[in-house]
């Protein structure tokens, strides 16, 4: 239904982040009554009552659940215990919030840490239950699980509809760059940037380069997001990534290439480096509802670069 979201409330957590403002200019394209930002100062989703009182404030017809404490494999070492149990909080209420306030669907944002360490590839939405999730992002990972298993109940006793969208590695204009929370490409743009900058005659990079990732650019995963919420309207979990499996090593060559650094990389072995191999299939976002990825991967990090160069 491309008119789905004409003329609703719109309530977005997250809504200022990284993602979720590249999925409030989608939602301006579609006629939306109100879009509406969940602000982390306003309303702390962990607490119940800042939960119910978001709901009764801004009193959406939709809800876009993108809120999550989230950061790369360092800072999820160094916080399992938080980060289980405050993304576990938030969208357990989040989700039951809604139900409770009529919300008529709620699309709610998980991640590739939800598969199974020894998942086949490329990772099958099917798969998700076969086992426990890479160590490292479990806690991370199976706090995304438990909405799977609440939007399925919600569904079969109360016929309430909720969404699960599996994401891959997002990058793009806006992206963190923060070297404490960052993910790959963002954290290797300001690495490449910083050396070449400072005269540097290496940058040190985690792992052997060999492990691979599915990056994608944040504009596709955000029209995804909107046309999921426009047309999908299952309990079962979708995958949204670009369906390219790449190497951490040409990623990191592309990146100095087009930063211009021209000094060594170094890899650091004995630094975490997360599963061994990561591809998604696409194939049912693209046969449910028309999912398709524009951007080539060497062009999106052209953005993302020129995007971060413009900030400084």
């Amino acid at each position: 239904m491309p008119d789905f979201l004409k003329n609703k409330i719109i309530s977005i957590t997250g809504g200022n982040g990284f993602l979720g403002k590249h999925v409030i200019k989608r939602l301006e394209q579609r006629n939306c009554k109100k879009i509406l930002v969940v602000d982390h100062k306003t309303y702390n989703l962990v607490d119940g009552h800042d939960v119910q009182k978001m709901y009764q404030d801004q009193k959406p017809d939709i809800v876009f659940h993108l809120a999550a404490a989230v950061g790369g494999i360092g800072v999820n070492q160094r916080n399992p215990g938080r980060f289980f149990y405050d993304n576990a909080m938030m969208n357990l209420q989040v989700m039951h919030g809604g139900y409770l306030n009529k919300i008529e669907k709620i699309i709610s944002i998980g991640t590739v840490s939800v598969y199974p360490k020894n998942s086949p590839i490329p990772f099958s939405e099917k798969n998700i239950w076969e086992g426990y999730p890479e160590m490292v992002n479990a806690p991370y990972g199976i706090a995304k699980r438990i909405m799977h298993a609440h939007s399925i109940s919600y569904r079969k006793q109360y016929e309430y509809n909720s969404i699960l969208l599996i994401l891959t590695n997002l990058f793009g204009p806006g992206d963190n760059f923060n070297p404490e929370t960052s993910h790959v490409i963002a954290a290797l743009i300001k690495r490449f940037y910083d050396a070449k900058k400072n005269n540097e005659k290496e940058v040190v990079v985690w792992g052997n380069g060999e492990s691979t990732r599915d990056f994608c650019y944040v504009e596709d995963i955000a029209e995804g997001i909107v046309l999921a919420a426009e047309q999908y309207n299952k309990s079962d979990p979708v995958n949204l990534a670009s369906g390219r499996e790449v190497k951490i090593k040409d990623i990191a060559l592309i990146i100095k290439n087009k930063i211009g650094y021209n000094g060594n990389i170094v890899w650091d072995t004995s630094k975490p480096i997360g599963p061994e191999r990561r591809k998604i299939d696409i194939s049912k976002a693209k046969n449910e509802f028309g999912y398709k990825v524009k951007t080539k991967l060497e062009d999106g990090i052209q953005k993302t670069i020129e995007w971060y160069l413009s900030k400084k």
